[in-house]
């Protein structure tokens, strides 16, 4: 596929949401994300928000299901999401059942392998189970005790083992993420602590400077040369 930028809106509120997502979006971003900590603070009044806002553009509700997935599927897709995020260390039940939930309200499905012991079985299990899109996540969490922890560290791995398009989360620079389309990981997400002060999720006060940094990443990534296997 071709590569694909989306922006994580890592923010508590809608009115940030929305101020970070139109500079994205005039940026060039493609696909908008209401992070965790947005649909912790708002629910899903942030996804439909977006939604109104950006009428054309997909929307990750980034739930992080590891149970009910039906219905978290359900009421996002109703919101205005176009995909949902359920994570691999989830109960295959609950997998299989958001991607129920998605096939029967036209979303995709995306399998978070964060906290996996085995990243790549994780991998091809939620392959297995319907899930649309892999993410290799490196959690704010773990690389705050552990800095030298990557998505690199499996990238390579979970890339060879699956047959769906893969997203690489964590920690990386704007110069890793450009890289990542050629590393065959072609959905480059941008958010903390890209667009975020590292230490806390916190949006950038400097608005020019968050438009340059996207339209930048945006030229890097749409320039890139799609790759497979690393």
């Amino acid at each position: 596929m071709q590569p694909i930028v989306q922006i994580s809106l890592d923010v508590t509120t809608i009115k940030e949401a929305l101020e970070m997502a139109e500079i994205a979006v005039e940026a060039g971003i493609d696909w908008l994300e209401a992070g965790t900590p947005l649909l912790l603070g708002e629910g899903l009044h942030a996804v439909a928000a977006l939604r109104k806002a950006f009428p054309l553009h997909p929307i990750v509700a980034d739930l992080k299901t590891m149970d009910g997935g039906y219905l978290e599927a359900e009421m996002m897709a109703k919101a205005g999401a176009t995909h949902v995020v359920v994570m691999g260390v989830a109960h295959p039940a609950t997998i299989r059942a958001v991607v129920r939930a998605a096939r029967d309200y036209g979303i995709q499905v995306m399998g978070d392998i964060m906290a996996a012991a085995d990243k790549v079985a994780c991998a091809k299990m939620l392959e297995a189970n319907g899930a649309d899109y892999i993410i290799v996540h490196t959690g704010f969490d773990e690389r705050g005790e552990d800095p030298e922890r990557t998505p690199y560290d499996h990238l390579r791995d979970v890339v060879a083992a699956v047959n769906i398009p893969v997203q690489a989360v964590g920690g990386l620079s704007i110069e890793q993420a450009a890289e990542m389309p050629r590393l065959g990981a072609p959905l480059v997400v941008v958010g903390a602590p890209l667009v975020i002060d590292r230490k806390h999720f916190r949006p950038s006060t400097d608005k020019a400077e968050l438009l340059q940094i996207l339209r930048n990443l945006v030229t890097q990534v749409k320039s890139a040369q799609p790759g497979g296997n690393v």
